[in-house]
């Protein structure tokens, strides 16, 4: 079935399928006198074609690259940092980063940075424009990867199951949060994406590079995706076809990713494999720092996507009862069982779920398929209701579940909707302020009001998780710089100003998260600090902002204050009502009094005046 075209009669996915119009419905149809079974041909399915899709998406992909912010620190430091230093010689390092580790790899980081690269030279824009140029990038593939899933969604579960499954992709706050983030969980997810819907379209040899890529290249985890995909081929005996297109993915993926990672590194690096060392087979595993409650995911997962994740939850359940319930013809043999086509979503709940080490970003490689999930559930309900309610009372001229049931699909597609919005919102309205405040600093130095040619001390404290990357320094001469705080962990430090850096073992660097006090700077020598006022101080972390003889407030901004703040209007925003529930505290920009930093025209006016 082809989704650019509007259609009256669902019957054109292969001439296989000729008798059931919307596949999923073949498996749960209620029986004569009412026959679901069949889509009347006087009744029309409106859904977006291929075309109409891609536009939606990419519109919203673009918001995100525009209005999400950065959640993780890991982002910043692992990708955006690094990135900086491979196009403008100059970044933080983090110990996964040092040739004693190497646990990242470098090829990620190119895949994006060349394209930046090309953009930065023929345009010579200023960083931050890179910066959302790749984020931009970012929402092409997420997008085009979304848009393939839905084509074949379509297909494997028919146009109404589809259509769900898309506003609950365009409307979710889980995707406008991972859609652009530059992350390997992020890449998993467009990868993984690609490689279920090449699965549900059967075709085996994208699927299995699509795997190969998003293992490899992204996170190697996520090739526990790709287990049901691998068991349904050798269920089918193809064995052969398996074992040559995995044998030639792995090759043409890995080969050109050890030659680069180790020109990097200046050793032999296989990134992927260090990475699963580190976390599989230390004493420790990944389990030094974020380790949350077995509920962390529950409340994330309802935050992200509403009840469309307990939807997702409770598919199983809903496809029983329908199976228990519902008189049904057996499902079309083209199309998977329901148990193989979303193993990967609940293999990969199993496994996640049970894990000490938890965060929002690992459940990013299955965000497009809770979306599935939540709508099959709705599916699920509708033809539940159909079936009470005809044995009740019968619908007035009514032959297909969809008929009389719309209200439903209706209903699900606003609600979910409208929350999912709220919580985008939300998450804007309450922490975008670091991206306003760095760049504020950017604007310092390209409408001259910071010298570019004198090096800037920029300063973060307790702050420093919120900082957003080097691409908001309007110049190599402005340098990121740790303040002591309560924070007792191990942060980055600069790569070496060697030409060979990346592959130069620096000293203070551990695999322990311990603290490192080398990091540490003097206040005293500080130009610029970004600090969080929220009325309350410590010792080590002193109110800033309110020290008036040594600083001055250049930018503040709102950000929310969530333990002083309703829990419910916190995480999702109400118009009107919000704000009357809600603290916030302010996000500055603070200048140095010490420092007199003149532009560059005043300079020479002050030289000629002496």
């Amino acid at each position: 079935m082809a989704p650019g075209q509007r259609q009256r009669q669902v019957s054109n996915v292969k001439k296989d399928h000729k008798k059931n119009n919307n596949k999923n419905n073949s498996n749960n149809n209620v029986k004569k006198p009412v026959k679901p079974e069949e889509v009347p041909t006087e009744m029309p399915l409106i859904y977006p074609g291929g075309d109409i899709a891609f536009k939606l998406l990419l519109t919203a992909r673009f918001c995100s690259a525009i209005w999400s912010y950065i959640s993780d620190c890991d982002e910043t430091f692992n990708y955006w940092e690094p990135s900086h230093y491979l196009l403008y010689g100059k970044g933080q390092q983090t110990w996964e980063y040092s040739p004693e580790y190497a646990l990242r790899s470098y090829t990620y980081l190119l895949i994006h940075m060349v394209p930046a690269k090309f953009y930065s030279y023929i345009l010579e824009p200023n960083p931050v424009l890179v910066f959302y140029f790749v984020r931009c990038l970012l929402s092409v593939g997420c997008a085009l990867s979304e848009v393939y899933f839905y084509q074949n969604v379509c297909k494997e579960f028919g146009v109404h199951i589809a259509r769900l499954t898309y506003a609950f992709l365009i409307t979710s706050s889980g995707m406008f949060i991972a859609s652009a983030a530059y992350l390997p969980s992020s890449f998993s997810m467009y990868l993984s994406t690609v490689a279920t819907a090449a699965w549900y379209g059967r075709k085996y040899e994208l699927s299995i590079l699509a795997t190969a890529i998003s293992t490899l290249l992204g996170w190697p985890f996520v090739a526990l995706l790709g287990v049901p995909i691998v068991l349904d081929m050798l269920a089918r005996k193809y064995w052969i076809q398996l074992i040559k297109w995995s044998v030639l993915s792995g090759t043409v993926v890995l080969a050109p990713m050890i030659w680069l990672d180790s020109m990097y590194y200046g050793k032999l690096v296989i990134a992927p494999l260090n990475l699963i060392l580190y976390n599989v087979f230390t004493s420790h595993g990944p389990d030094l720092y974020g380790t949350e409650p077995f509920t962390f995911y529950f409340i994330n997962g309802f935050l992200n996507f509403n009840f469309v994740f307990i939807g997702a939850l409770v598919a199983p359940l809903a496809l029983f009862s329908i199976w228990a319930v519902v008189p049904a013809r057996p499902r079309h043999r083209y199309c998977l069982p329901y148990w193989v086509s979303l193993a990967p979503l609940y293999l990969w709940i199993a496994v996640m779920f049970i894990q000490p080490h938890k965060e929002e970003r690992f459940l990013f490689p299955i965000y497009p398929m809770i979306c599935l999930g939540g709508a099959i559930t709705v599916d699920c309900i509708q033809k539940l209701y159909f079936f009470v309610r005809t044995k009740i009372k019968p619908f007035a001229n009514a032959s297909h579940y969809l008929q009389g049931t719309s209200h439903i699909t209706v209903g699900a597609m606003i609600i979910c909707g409208l929350l999912g919005l709220s919580r985008s919102f939300a998450l804007f309205k309450g922490y975008y302020a670091p991206m306003e405040i760095l760049t504020e600093a950017n604007k310092l130095g390209i409408d001259a009001q910071v010298p570019n040619d004198i090096h800037v001390n920029f300063c973060v404290g307790k702050e420093w998780h919120r900082f957003p990357g080097s691409f908001f320094f309007p110049s190599n001469n402005w340098e990121l710089q740790y303040l002591k705080s309560e924070f007792r962990g191990q942060l980055p430090q600069p790569f070496s100003s060697l030409e060979n850096a990346t592959s130069i073992i620096q000293p203070h660097f551990n695999d322990m998260n311990r603290e490192e006090p080398s990091r540490y700077f003097d206040i005293e020598k500080c130009h610029f600090i970004v600090d969080l006022d929220t009325g309350t101080e410590t010792e080590l972390e002193p109110d800033y902002s309110r020290q008036t003889d040594n600083f001055t407030i250049v930018k503040s901004s709102e950000f929310l204050i969530p333990a002083k703040s309703h829990p419910f209007f916190r995480a999702f925003y109400i118009p009107f009502i919000s704000p009357d529930y809600c603290h916030f505290g302010s996000y500055n920009l603070l200048r140095s009094t010490k420092f007199k930093l003149l532009p560059q025209s005043s300079k020479a006016k002050t030289a000629k005046a002496a």
